[in-house]
Formats: C-alpha cells, sequence, structure tokens
C-alpha cells in the first residue's frame, strides 16, 4: 500500500466522524425541544385537570338546591251574574216617593168629582198621588172649545181639591204603545196629574155623534170598528192598544188603589151611560189580570147610584159639591153658581150625595 494514500483515509474518517457528531447533536437537540414541548403540553393539561378537579380538602359539600315554594292558587272568585237589566220605563211614569198612589180611570171629565168623590179627594188630602185618566174627550158632539173648556174645569177642580191656584204644565206623551195622549201636571206639585186620551164621546144612546162618525168605545170593544180616531187628530187607537195602554200605566205608576166605571155584566150596570160600562170593561179585563193592581180595584157605581140610599153628607158632602161646583163654571151644559143649584140639577144632586165603590166579589156579575 503506497504511504501517500494514508492521510486520505484519516481525512475521510475524520470527516464522517464530524459529520457524525453533528447529526447526533442535532438530533439531540430535536429530542431535547420534543421533550419540552411534550412536558409543557403535559403540564398543561394537568393544570386543566387541576382547575377542574377541586382538591378533596377544598371540595364544599353540596348543598341542597332548595325546592321552590308552592304558593297556592287561590281559587277565583265567582263573577257574579249581574241583575236582569230593569224594564224601561214607560215616558208615562212619575214618582210618588214612597206614598200609596190612586188610579182612576173615567169615560168622561167629571165622572171623577161626580163617582169618584170623596175617594179622590181624601186620598189629595192625605198627601197621597192621584193619576187620572180620561179616555174619551166628553164632546158632547159640540168639537174642540167644549172640550177644552172642560178639561179646563177639571184642572180647576184638582186645584179646588189640594187648596191651591196655579198653573199646570203640559207634556205631549206617546206611550210605548205608540198611543198619544196628553198628560198635565201642576207645578210644583208631582204628585198629581190628569191624562186626556180624548176619544170620541159615545153619547147616552150610544150611537155616537155625527161629528165623530158615530164612533164609540162600545163599537171598538165588541169589533164592529177596528180603531178609533182621538178628537185631537192623534193617531188612530186599537182595541189591544187601549187595554194595553191601561197596563203601562198601572204598571208605570204602581197604583194601591184604582177607581173606574162598573163594567158591563154587572147587576149594577143597567141604565149606566155606555162609556161608563165599556171603561169599566175595558179596566177589569187589562188591570184585573195583574196581581199587585187588581184586588186594589173598586168600581163606581154611576148613573144607577141614584135609586141607591143617600150616603154622603156633611163637610164631606160639602167638599164634594163645591168641587164639583167649580169644575162646573167651565161646563155650559150644567153649570150652577152655589151649592143649592148644584144639588138642585136634575140627577146630578142625587149623584152627588152618593158614593157606591165596589170591589170585584160585589159585582154580582151576571
Amino acid at each position: 500500500m503506497s504511504r501517500v494514500s494514508t492521510p486520505s483515509r484519516r481525512s475521510r474518517r475524520r470527516r464522517r466522524s464530524a459529520a457524525l457528531i453533528a447529526a447526533l447533536v442535532v438530533a439531540a437537540v430535536v429530542l431535547v425541544a420534543v421533550a419540552a414541548t411534550v412536558a409543557f403540553s403535559l403540564g398543561r393539561a394537568a393544570d386543566v385537570v387541576a382547575s377542574a378537579t377541586p382538591s378533596a380538602a377544598g371540595t364544599p359539600t353540596p348543598s341542597a338546591t332548595p325546592s321552590p315554594s308552592v304558593t297556592p292558587t287561590p281559587t277565583p272568585t265567582p263573577t257574579p251574574t249581574p241583575p236582569p237589566a230593569p224594564a224601561p220605563l214607560s215616558p208615562a211614569a212619575q214618582s210618588c216617593d214612597g206614598r200609596p198612589t190612586l188610579m182612576s180611570v173615567w169615560a168622561h171629565p167629571d165622572d171623577d168629582i161626580i163617582f169618584g168623590n170623596p175617594a179622590i179627594s181624601d186620598a189629595i188630602s192625605a198627601g197621597d198621588c192621584a193619576r187620572t185618566v180620561f179616555l174619551t174627550a166628553g164632546d158632547a158632539g159640540k168639537g174642540r172649545g167644549y172640550t177644552s173648556s172642560r178639561e179646563l174645569g177639571i184642572l180647576r177642580a184638582y186645584n179646588s181639591m189640594r187648596g191651591v191656584s196655579g198653573l199646570w204644565d203640559t207634556d205631549e206623551i206617546v206611550l210605548d204603545t205608540g198611543m198619544h195622549v196628553t198628560r198635565l201636571t201642576p207645578q210644583n206639585d208631582p204628585r198629581l196629574s190628569v191624562v186626556f186620551v180624548r176619544l170620541p164621546d159615545g153619547n147616552i144612546t150610544d150611537g155616537g155623534f155625527a161629528s165623530t162618525g158615530h164612533a164609540t168605545l162600545s163599537k171598538l170593544l165588541d169589533g164592529t170598528i177596528p180603531t178609533l180616531s182621538p178628537t185631537d187628530d192623534c193617531p188612530d187607537v186599537t182595541l189591544a192598544q187601549l187595554s194595553d195602554s191601561l197596563i203601562e200605566l198601572a204598571e208605570a205608576w204602581h197604583p194601591s188603589t184604582v177607581l173606574t166605571h162598573i163594567p158591563r155584566g154587572s147587576a149594577f150596570a143597567p141604565g149606566d151611560h155606555p162609556d161608563h160600562s165599556v171603561t169599566g170593561t175595558l179596566v177589569r179585563d187589562a188591570l184585573g189580570s195583574l196581581p199587585a193592581v187588581a184586588p186594589g180595584i173598586r168600581y163606581l157605581v154611576g148613573y144607577p147610584s141614584e135609586k141607591l140610599p143617600r150616603n154622603l153628607d156633611g163637610e164631606q158632602l160639602d167638599a164634594k159639591i163645591e168641587t164639583y161646583r167649580v169644575y162646573t163654571q167651565q161646563d155650559e151644559v150644567i153649570r150652577c153658581a152655589d151649592r143649592s143649584a148644584c144639588l138642585g140639577t136634575r140627577r146630578f144632586g142625587e149623584w152627588l150625595q152618593r158614593s157606591y165603590p165596589k170591589s170585584e166579589a160585589e159585582l154580582q156579575m151576571g
């Protein structure tokens, strides 16, 4: 082997050794880096576990989760059923402030003071309410002028009974039935009222008068005619409407007593004015069906009372005659100047000295 090649092999050996050492150093550095990385990662994981898992000494005793208290649901108070709405008041309704009310229904203006007194004047003197209804105008075929005069006489008679001279307010009223009426009430005294329906006068013969077409209450009640035309040009009135209107007035006024004429069929009816008998029948048929009203109905004997004994005298008779006298100053047919003249008027003087109210049981219906 030549000597020239020896140094070359050594040189190569040294270079390989240096390369190996360098590789080992690089590997060591890499291993150290990897180990550091792994250690760091493991440390972080341990920290995470430590923070998530408390030590036994520091583990707090879990407290029981409190159950929310249950507030009992209150039982809802049932909504009370509202009372039924009161029936609408009739346009004719008038308060009486708890005092008794006397309602009376008559055929003609003056029947009340001839046959209804002394009951009406006694009620007024006692402070009670008095509601008076006249079905016919009492026109006697003479027209509106005579009717107006008689109505004025009635108002003055009521002023006499209440002891006050004063004006009256007029109200034109359409009842719930559709019937038109005129109501007058004295100013500052709502206890009293007078209602005029103004149907045609039927005449003592029951044949009516030519000026009103011979229309009568009797024909309406018997169905001979379907309607009656009031003398003041208000709308025609049917029998059902008239009957329902009487009921409406009674329910509006709540009378404790009702006065009217003797009805048809009673033993006291023969010889009476036909308008009287029909009016009594209408009231009996209409108001006799009302339990709160029927017991208080009284039927006054009319024309036939002159055949019964006189049963009024003294102050009671004097007061009745004076009221009648005041009325007659406006009635050209029966005007009387004083007590003596009034008592001397044929038939009227006899009627004035009597008053015969009859209950349902006393009517002697045939």
